[in-house]
C-alpha cells in the first residue's frame, strides 16, 4: 500500500511536470519530498517489528522472537476494516502503541476466524464457550503475523 501511494505521487509529479514544461524550484522540491517520503517509507517498513497476535478468548498479546512469552494482555482496536483488509491497533497498559495490517490473501483459510476473534466480545478466563461445552480449558492460538516483508498477514495454526 505504501508502494502504492508513493507511486501514485510519482504520477502526479510527472503530471505536473508534463503540464508544467519546464523544471522550476516547485518540481525540484516536489520531487525531493517524494524521494524522502520514498526513503522514509522503505525505512519504517524494513524496521517494522515481527511478530504475532495471540487470541486466548479474552485478552489479546504481541509475540515477537524476542520477547515470547507475551504476558502481558494488550487492548485490541479496529482501526479500519476494508473485508479484506484490516488495520489493527494494538496498545499495552503503558498505552504504547502497535499499528498491523492485516490481508485476507496471506491465507484466506484463516481469515473469517481472524474477524470472528477480532470482533467477538471477551470470555471468561480459560474457558471455553459455546453450545455443549463446558469447562474446558483452552490454549491461546496465534492468528496473525506480522514482519517486513509482509504486515500481519501470515497466519500460523496449531500443529
Amino acid at each position: 500500500m505504501l508502494a502504492g501511494l508513493w507511486f501514485i505521487g510519482l504520477l502526479v509529479l510527472l503530471l505536473w511536470y508534463d503540464t508544467m514544461r519546464q523544471v522550476d524550484w516547485r518540481i525540484c522540491s516536489g520531487a525531493a519530498a517524494l524521494g524522502v517520503a520514498g526513503v522514509a517509507a522503505y525505512i519504517g517498513w524494513m524496521n517494522s517489528p515481527v511478530g504475532q497476535i495471540v487470541w486466548d478468548g479474552q485478552f489479546w498479546r504481541w509475540e515477537s522472537p524476542l520477547y515470547q512469552t507475551g504476558v502481558a494482555p494488550q487492548q485490541l482496536s479496529v482501526i479500519a476494516d476494508f473485508q479484506h483488509l484490516l488495520l489493527l491497533r494494538i496498545e499495552n497498559q503503558a498505552h504504547a502503541s502497535l499499528w498491523l495490517w492485516v490481508e485476507r490473501k496471506a491465507f484466506t483459510a484463516r481469515w473469517l476466524d481472524l474477524r470472528r476473534a477480532v470482533y467477538s466480545p471477551k470470555r471468561l478466563p480459560g474457558l471455553v464457550q459455546g453450545p455443549g461445552v463446558t469447562g474446558v480449558a483452552q490454549s491461546p492460538e496465534a492468528v496473525a503475523a506480522s514482519g517486513p516483508a509482509h504486515t500481519a498477514d501470515l497466519f500460523s495454526t496449531k500443529p
